[in-house]
């Protein structure tokens, strides 16, 4: 995903796919027609073996970027299109989040991949 951090799925332990890469990307099967709201879908971050990352930030960013939301957790979830901060990301430790798509019956159906999940914060050695 990036130098010191990764975000991986939370089912399979795979690291999801950067940009532009799709396959392994994070995806939805939504009705257009039904302004259906995808379920939510469990992701985490984790920084590479040594390292904290402080500050963390999860920004969407694409065309469709107010159709995402994220979340610490499902009951108070952000605005959609909102950055999420996770805080610090512990040296070894997963942070968890959710992420879920909308799709509005005013839109034309599409494969729609223009939505990317950018990582940023200060990568650090922890203290001892």
């Amino acid at each position: 995903m990036g130098e010191y951090v990764t975000i991986y799925d939370a089912d399979t332990d795979v690291a999801i796919a950067e940009a532009p890469t799709i396959a392994g990307a994070v995806t939805f099967r939504l009705r257009a027609d039904l302004s259906e709201v995808g379920t939510w879908k469990e992701l985490y971050a984790k920084s590479d073996e040594g390292y904290e990352i402080l500050d963390c930030l999860v920004t969407p960013t694409g065309t469709t970027v107010a159709l995402w939301q994220l979340a610490l957790d499902t009951e108070t979830p952000g605005a959609y299109g909102a950055v999420l901060d996770l805080d610090t990301v512990e040296d070894g430790v997963e942070k968890h989040f959710y992420v879920r798509a909308k799709a509005l019956d005013t839109e034309v159906p599409t494969n729609d991949a223009t939505v990317t999940l950018v990582v940023s914060g200060d990568a650090a050695v922890p203290e001892a």
